[in-house]
């Protein structure tokens, strides 16, 4: 809002003098921009089920980095409820808060929840996540205003480079997924299967669902190695399913490898004790505080433009380099 102050002053001198206007002054408003700039900032955080460490970690990297920003940070957990994190946003919409930082749970309902914040004139940028079914990261939802995530595909990638050097002869293959509905079954699995096309030798046997935990990731190594006893590396797509899957093979006394995804501490110890073979590691804790900063940019006219896809580095660990990724869940 304009400011006005207006200073009288009363002036000593000849009766002439007192007929000059220049007695009194008037602010020009040139200190209303400082009066916006200290306005503290208000930003959303919509996160997928904070149980999980992954986001956990998601929401302490951005707690901290909105303290180092000196801005207000709502955080809201939507336990995994896609009906309830719609809810949330509905809330935050409510709230009129400046920003909204969502971490979808599908990229089709996502799109309604975006739409309606931009329609409120809100701001949204995602992280670990897309928004719109179907749309390849290097074309963001235009009403974004940026993404900051994993490369899920070249993740992928680096892990089936990493399985073609464990298992240089090559071999079968089975592949462990997570729960059904997850954009991560296709993205980080498109480009392993491709690198072992690439290669030659390699045959997946076997893909079945571990639901993204330690249980039914060992549930599923153990069955498939039930049919298929010659299995020569399992393909976790996440970390927790790949100890559980080392477990598996422990007991059935196989010689299988194992690989999986995110360099979660689980991951980074099974490493060192030869459970796994190799992961790639994802960073949580700076990927949120990304995101923060990257809304904080946008809303003090930093982050201008089309929305884009911005991926941090996900390199391939094993125990030649493990002491390189440094678990940040």
């Amino acid at each position: 809002m304009r400011t006005v102050r207006r200073a009288g002053a009363i002036c000593v001198g000849l009766a002439l003098a007192l007929t000059a206007a220049a007695c009194n002054t008037e602010s020009t408003g040139d200190d209303a921009p400082a009066a916006q700039q200290q306005k503290q900032l208000t930003i959303g955080l919509a996160n997928q089920q904070e149980s999980v460490t992954f986001p956990a970690a998601i929401s302490e990297g951005a707690k901290k980095k909105a303290a180092e920003l000196g801005v207000k940070l709502v955080t809201l957990d939507s336990q995994g409820d896609q009906a309830k994190q719609a809810s949330q946003v509905q809330d935050l919409i409510a709230q009129k808060v400046d920003g909204i930082i969502l971490v979808p749970l599908s990229p089709g309902p996502a799109q309604a929840l975006v739409d309606q914040a931009d329609a409120a004139g809100i701001a949204v940028g995602t992280t670990h996540g897309y928004v719109g079914a179907d749309r390849k990261p290097e074309d963001p939802y235009s009403k974004l205003k940026f993404i900051v995530t994993e490369d899920e595909v070249g993740s992928g990638a680096t892990a089936g480079e990493m399985a073609v050097k464990a298992v240089p002869n090559g071999g079968k293959v089975a592949v462990i997924t997570g729960a059904a509905g997850f954009q991560e079954n296709t993205t980080r699995v498109s480009e392993f299967t491709e690198a072992l096309e690439t290669k030659g030798g390699f045959t997946v046997v076997a893909t079945q669902p571990g639901n993204w935990t330690k249980q039914d990731g060992q549930a599923a190594c153990q069955n498939i190695l039930a049919a298929n006893q010659d299995v020569a590396l399992f393909y976790a797509i996440s970390d927790d399913m790949a100890v559980g899957c080392g477990a598996a093979i422990k007991a059935a006394n196989s010689t299988a490898k194992v690989i999986g995804i995110g360099g979660a501490q689980v991951g980074i110890d099974a490493i060192k004790d030869g459970t796994m073979y190799g992961t790639v590691c994802y960073k949580p804790f700076d990927e949120g505080g990304q995101a923060v900063q990257q809304m904080y940019d946008a809303l003090t006219g930093k982050l201008t433009g089309a929305p884009k896809t911005n991926f941090y580095e996900t390199p391939g660990v094993t125990k030649d380099n493990v002491d390189s990724c440094v678990p940040q869940w």
